[in-house]
């Protein structure tokens, strides 16, 4: 293949591994896979205990992701990745250039993709939770809703699983496309937690460790006192 080829992937620019992702964003985004994976896989097989226990894990993982979301490190704020929808435009009208990844986190278009993944989990997971507790007659506040309300969560329960397992595919889909179409592999970063960035670019800020384990800590005592009493 020729160097000047414009279907070969762009040169690696000159300069050194960078940590881009941490530890605990990307354990986070690992164990949402396999617990999402879980619940789908238990509904299937009607292992609803199973299936309640995976959405319980998700939900103490979504609401830890949301704090580490305002307070951990800099590539896992949602200030440095949720970008206007202006600006998620002119990031997709430029899928199909091959170019050098220089970018430090989330592109615009993918930090839009993590919100909307975030929204589905918390709305699955707190709907899931109610259903449960509707069903085994265990939330305090299941006799205070109506009956049509009650059926519009679990309608709604349904709704958001189908249109989250279409957001987990577009999702994967997309690592594929901009693999193929932008020579970028964003895989290897969130396994790896490193990206070869040029040196005038700095390395984003770390959160130590302790605050991710204090922050879990608080989603799963949130997650379980929302089993408890939704």
């Amino acid at each position: 293949m020729k160097p000047d080829d414009p279907s070969a992937p762009p040169a690696p620019p000159e300069g050194r591994p960078v940590t881009v992702w941490d530890a605990p964003t990307r354990l986070f985004h690992w164990l949402v896979v396999v617990l999402v994976a879980a619940a789908y896989a238990s509904a299937k097989l009607n292992w609803m205990d199973w299936h309640v226990r995976a959405g319980e894990m998700l939900l103490a993982l979504v609401l830890f992701r949301l704090l580490w979301g305002c307070c951990g490190s800099e590539t896992a704020r949602f200030r440095s990745f949720v970008a206007s929808p202006r600006a998620a435009w002119r990031h997709l009208r430029h899928l199909f250039r091959r170019e050098a990844d220089l970018q430090v986190g989330h592109n615009p278009a993918g930090g839009w993709m993590v919100v909307a993944l975030l929204a589905l989990l918390l709305g699955e997971t707190l709907s899931g939770l109610y259903i449960n507790n509707d069903i085994a007659d265990e939330g305090p506040f299941t006799e205070w809703v109506p009956a049509a309300v009650a059926n519009a969560i679990s309608a709604l329960h349904a709704l958001l699983w189908d249109v989250l397992l279409a957001a987990v595919v577009l999702h994967v889909l997309a690592i594929a496309l901009y693999a193929a179409a932008k020579g970028h592999n964003l895989l290897r970063p969130m396994l790896t937690g490193r990206k070869w960035l040029p040196a005038r670019v700095r390395a984003p800020r770390q959160a130590p460790v302790m605050l991710a384990l204090l922050m879990l800590a608080a989603g799963a005592a949130a997650a379980a006192l929302l089993a408890a009493y939704l």
